[in-house]
């Protein structure tokens, strides 16, 4: 059921990301509920692996890199979902990654 609810609340999140943002764009609801599960799976997966690459570069900005991996995770997935989520260049995506991690900490609070 964590699952589940982490799930919705970061579809949620997406959502209401989206609206907020002129340069994302989301479909639908159900659209966001895909783009959450994908964000879900790239950064089971392919984030880890990243944050090992970038170690150095981490360190030497005292995490700041960790935003760039962040972005590049949301830019791929908008390049995975094709027209249902949409995110004009990296800014955008940059400022997406950091007000739906508000978004979600906020609502997180709450359950």
């Amino acid at each position: 059921m964590s699952l589940l609810l982490q799930i919705l609340l970061s579809s949620v999140a997406v959502y209401f990301t989206a609206w907020l943002l002129p340069g994302v764009s989301v479909k639908s609801f159900g659209a966001s509920i895909l783009v959450a599960i994908v964000l879900g799976i790239l950064n089971a997966i392919l984030k880890p692996i990243l944050q090992f690459i970038s170690f150095p570069v981490t360190i030497i900005t005292l995490g700041l890199f960790l935003f760039v991996i962040n972005t590049i995770i949301i830019l791929i997935a908008s390049a995975l979902m094709g027209n249902s989520f949409h995110v004009e260049n990296f800014w955008w995506a940059l400022l997406f990654s950091i007000i739906m991690s508000i978004v979600v900490s906020i609502m997180e609070s709450f359950v």
